[in-house]
């Protein structure tokens, strides 16, 4: 298991220091879903939602939120993005109770010194939140689901992939 990082010999919480450390390529891909009544999800995709556009607007909710992570987050770094991708797909399991689900996919892009997990992470948050937000006058049964890193890819850990083992 991998040292904490975000905290000082004395246990104290710090920002970790990434001066030194090379800048690489990194990408992070997160996901997270929305449960929703069948009728919620055919009236977003219908563009019958009375506060508009719905995917439209979690798709730039999501990006906003990419960009001020930091903001959010106590010891992350501020980064230079330079791409944030938010991709909608519609879902349904057996186990999910006569519910449908939204599915959304955040990839963040930098060229850094430290990753972009939490980044991609927040996108997903606040895209469902967004949709949620939005919904809620009709569904407020929604919930939201499985927030989770898919993959990860760049700095010296390289390469990092969910599996179905993955705790």
């Amino acid at each position: 298991m991998s040292e904490l990082t975000h905290f000082s010999d004395t246990g104290r919480a710090r920002m970790v220091d990434v001066s030194d450390k090379p800048g690489t390529q990194r990408v992070a891909i997160a996901s997270g879903v929305l449960r929703m009544r069948p009728e919620t999800l055919a009236r977003i995709r219908t563009g019958s939602i009375a506060k508009g556009d719905v995917l439209t607007v979690a798709d730039v909710g999501a990006v906003m939120a990419a960009k001020r992570t930091a903001d959010m987050i106590p010891m992350c770094h501020t980064l230079a993005l330079s791409g944030v991708e938010v991709v909608f797909s519609d879902i349904s399991t057996p186990d999910a109770g006569g519910c449908a689900g939204l599915k959304v996919v955040t990839t963040t892009r930098c060229a850094g010194q430290t990753g972009v997990e939490m980044e991609a992470l927040c996108a997903a948050s606040v895209a469902l939140l967004t949709v949620y937000d939005m919904c809620k006058a009709i569904d407020r049964g929604m919930r939201i689901e499985n927030i989770q890193l898919e993959e990860k890819h760049g700095g010296k850990s390289g390469v990092w992939k969910r599996t179905k083992d993955t705790a």
